[in-house]
């Protein structure tokens, strides 16, 4: 099909501003859609969104639609008592919090004024108030694409297998448990599903027996933003980049800091760590108190003069689902990348290549010293990553597939 699609992309929130992956990976795709179709923005908001954050939106679509909606801020005595409520309901909270009859009706609208040819529900979380329409009638009229970033229940089922804790081991089992009971229901109840990468499509087929998987979404990467980073490194200096309200990332760097650390700094003198990404816990925010060689940076408008800093960057990842597009830009920006299995899981790179891989404390920490200590093997698998991500990550490319899946339906 050649002809521009009239898109309606499903959101939990506006984009802006980006500092989530899941943010980065949407407003990119959505940009390059929005240059040749007609993408309608239809998601949730917070009464007290500035102006500016809407107005943002006309970057990657035609129209934006926005939903009235609150939840409680995490960490809250509502949000808490909104978890223990949430024992006693079938839905997981992570689909529970974004459940919205506002929504619903809004999307009801939608497909009934037959402006669209496809909707894009973008995350699993939106199709919590997606498929109520079925109440009455089967389906929605349009035919319905679900973009999953992540295997979300794998998420919680690594995140329970980290877990020592009795009551958190039983939290977070039970959540997972619901998870995958509910994404396999809305996975199946839709006409296709695209993944963000051939391992994950894989896992939808094979773990919850899908016949409507698509395919995959390549990741890419704002490779000429982060090329302009101009590195001035700090001898001996390590970083990590992520979203630090992420558990996963949380459990990353208590993970680090407990036992691979210590192992570094046995080794090579001088060495410190800079974790970079917004909204830390106080758990994660207090560590410079406990280690001065360790920085916590917080939320900052451009991580690019933060990452300049390092010699070498760290995804000691346990947990996680997806791909991690924050490895795409550590090497558009000229660094190198050390990471577990589980960190680089999806993306199509080559151990000692173009990336250590490494998944023990003992082995990660001599990834990383190694790195520091042979400036020319640094230098080396640098420059091999950011050849790899400018010559195969493309946001262009991977909107045209994302397009192709969806004219699929309709064809």
């Amino acid at each position: 099909m050649n002809r521009p699609l009239r898109i309606l992309w499903l959101k939990t929130g506006p984009l802006h501003p980006l500092d989530t992956g899941g943010k980065l990976r949407t407003y990119h795709l959505l940009r390059e859609l929005h240059r040749h179709h007609e993408v309608t923005y239809l998601a949730l908001c917070e009464p007290d969104t500035p102006p500016e954050i809407k107005q943002q939106a006309s970057a990657y679509c035609r129209h934006a639609l926005w939903v009235l909606w609150s939840a409680p801020r995490k960490g809250s005595l509502a949000f808490y008592a909104a978890l223990g409520r949430n024992v006693f309901s079938s839905l997981p909270y992570v689909l529970a919090r974004y459940r919205s009859e506002n929504m619903r009706l809004e999307i009801q609208e939608e497909d009934d004024a037959a402006r669209h040819d496809v909707l894009v529900c973008d995350f699993l979380t939106p199709a919590v108030n997606l498929f109520p329409l079925a109440r009455g009638r089967p389906r929605p009229r349009l035919k319905v694409l679900l973009f999953q970033h992540n295997v979300e229940a794998q998420i919680w089922e690594r995140m329970w297998q980290q877990q020592r804790n009795p009551l958190q081991q039983w939290y977070f089992r039970l959540q997972w448990q619901r998870l995958r009971a509910w994404e396999r229901r809305l996975c199946a109840a839709c006409d296709g599903v695209a993944a963000v990468s051939e391992t994950d499509a894989a896992r939808f087929r094979q773990d919850y027996g899908l016949t409507n998987v698509l395919g995959s979404v390549p990741t890419g990467v704002d490779v000429e933003y982060f090329g302009q980073t101009r590195l001035h490194p700090v001898p001996g200096r390590i970083a990590f980049l992520g979203s630090m309200d992420w558990m996963p990332n949380v459990d990353a760097v208590q993970w680090w800091m407990n036992e691979i650390w210590p192992l570094v700094k046995q080794r090579h003198a001088g060495a410190s760590f800079s974790i970079i990404g917004r909204n830390p816990p106080a758990a994660v925010a207090g560590l410079p108190q406990r280690d001065a060689s360790v920085q916590v940076t917080g939320t900052v408008p451009d991580v690019r003069p933060h990452l300049a800093q390092a010699q070498v960057v760290v995804v000691p990842l346990r947990a996680g689902g997806g791909t991690r597009i924050k490895i795409y830009e550590v090497m558009a920006a000229g660094l190198p990348v050390v990471s577990t299995r589980v960190g680089a899981e999806g993306l199509p790179l080559r151990d000692g290549e173009n990336i250590v891989l490494a998944d023990t404390p003992e082995a990660l920490a001599t990834a990383v010293v190694t790195l520091l200590q042979e400036p020319e093997k640094r230098t080396r698998l640098a420059a091999a990553g950011q050849h790899w991500v400018r010559h195969h990550a493309s946001w262009t490319q991977a909107a045209g597939i994302l397009a192709d899946y969806a004219a699929q339906l309709i064809a």
